[in-house]
């Protein structure tokens, strides 16, 4: 319909937003395989960097600039060749005007009928289909909701019922304790309940029931919702501590500039020296100052002298044993309050360590033997019952692991939250999974787990199907108000 140059000009922006249909739908697929949700285009850029690095740190440097520049060199592609396409068939079109507008009555008409009659030539998927304009809009519809969100957050940061609580009367009730706030990588409730790995876990968490209560202490469990799954653990550490759904890059942003009061931030206000053990990190991490720790202890000052494990730079084994060594057992110390992932159970879950004697971890080289042994990515990323297996593998390493070093090293003030931080991807969980994590507190204290009966949480390291469910954003109030100097009822 239109002259040349206009056409040309039409044509190619045409082209181009359906070239940017079909990126962003290759986009949500990646996004909803690994994290169950759709690439939000404002908020989602800057997650690159960390699948960059992710691709990097599992893969090599090699793979991951292939990956990155593969990557580019396909969205590039996809909107070249569909303005060539756009711009080709209008060329055709012009030179054949009467046919073309012959043919496109044809097919409209089909198209009206296939839509009336419901015409589905494979179950479930229509032969004419309205989805590519619908989804585009709701892609624009996100965008905006995202922007006019991210405005109304910055009020929701400054509504805090205990942004004045004084010092003196922030968790009354565990002066003198050792609270440790460890995440479980990717332990969520496809783990203690999906049937190819309840087994498993369940005798895991049995058997350290057991152990547990010989050696003095209890336990209680519950369910929490996190706002991620799949990866971006930082977000669920984020809400764990700050009282706030973080749900995406943004928010997390706003929040760590923000005053917010968090749960280490109070306690270092209250007296209690806050560290954070990151083993994970590998350069500086200027949130710690939002989070309020004193020190932080990473991969470059954790000494140690053993392989990596795929991502994870150490084993959790040997992490729990350093920290033992340079805070948990130092002489003279006051009370630590204490914030602690554990990766061995990141994925792509290959190799794992083996859980070894106290005693032979010395400065992890010990593992060098381990990890050449073990199952590599190639492996087991060709099979995802091969997946499955070593993901649940490596939730009872680490389980092993915590249990046993609370069995060995855990004081009569040992206060211990253990949760996971999201569920793993879709290729363990499958589709459609919830964002249901398990959270556990250990004690040896009774007056500990007294406070916390009116939560209905089941008395066991494993959290019955029926236990309460909160979202991981109510945790911080909650743990405050048991806490406080009225528990309950405050």
């Amino acid at each position: 319909m239109l002259p040349r140059r206009p056409r040309l000009v039409v044509g190619s922006i045409l082209g181009a937003l359906l070239g940017w249909v079909v990126v962003q739908k290759s986009l949500d697929m990646g996004w909803f395989k690994t994290l169950a949700r759709p690439f939000d285009v404002v908020l989602d850029w800057e997650l690159f960097d960390d699948t960059f690095n992710f691709v990097r740190d599992s893969y090599g440097a090699a793979g991951a600039w292939a990956a990155a520049i593969g990557g580019i060199l396909l969205a590039v592609g996809a909107v070249a060749a569909t303005i060539w396409a756009v711009l080709r068939l209008a060329a055709l079109i012009t030179e054949h005007r009467r046919r073309s507008a012959l043919t496109a009555a044809g097919i409209a008409s089909a198209w009206m009928l296939s839509l009336a009659l419901g015409l589905q030539l494979i179950p479930a998927v229509p032969v004419a289909a309205r989805t590519s304009a619908t989804y585009a809009w709701d892609r624009l519809w996100q965008a905006k909701t995202g922007i006019a969100n991210e405005a109304a957050f910055a009020d929701e940061i400054k509504q805090d019922p205990y942004a004045n609580v004084p010092p003196d009367q922030i968790l009354t009730a565990l002066r003198g304790k050792d609270v440790i706030i460890t995440f479980v990588e990717s332990y969520g409730r496809n783990a203690v309940e999906a049937p190819s790995l309840a087994a498993g876990t369940a005798a895991v968490l049995e058997d350290g029931d057991a152990k547990l209560k010989a050696a003095g202490f209890s336990a209680r469990s519950g369910w929490l919702t996190s706002p991620t799954f799949g990866g971006n653990s930082w977000l669920a550490h984020s809400t764990t501590l700050s009282g706030l759904w973080i749900n995406n890059q943004s928010r997390y942003r706003n929040l760590t500039s923000s005053d917010r009061l968090t749960i280490p931030y109070a306690m270092q206000k209250a007296g209690w020296d806050t560290v954070s053990v990151m083993p994970g990190a590998t350069r500086a991490f200027p949130e710690g100052k939002f989070y309020g720790y004193n020190r932080i202890w990473d991969s470059r000052n954790l000494s140690y002298q053993g392989p990596r494990f795929s991502w994870a730079q150490m084993p959790d084994q040997y992490t729990l044993k350093q920290f033992t060594e340079v805070e948990y057992n130092k002489p003279g110390r006051k009370p630590l309050m204490v914030e602690m992932p554990l990766i061995s159970s990141h994925t792509p879950w290959a190799p794992i360590p083996d859980f070894i004697d106290w005693d032979q971890v010395g400065d992890g080289s010990v593992y060098n033997a381990i990890a050449a042994d073990g199952a590599q990515k190639a492996d087991i990323w060709s099979s995802a019952a091969k997946v499955r297996r070593e993901y649940g593998r490596s939730i009872r390493y680490t389980l092993t692991t915590l249990i046993s070093w609370i069995e060995k090293y855990g004081n009569d003030n040992l206060v211990l939250v253990f949760l996971g931080d999201h569920q793993p991807s879709s290729v363990v969980t499958g589709d459609n999974a919830s964002h249901d994590v398990p959270i556990t507190i250990v004690a040896k204290d009774p007056a500990v787990l007294d406070r916390i009966t009116a939560w209905n949480w089941t008395p066991s390291l494993k959290p019955a199907t029926d236990a309460p469910v909160w979202p991981m954003s109510t945790f911080r109030d909650r743990f405050f108000t048991a806490f406080g100097p009225n528990g309950a009822t405050h």
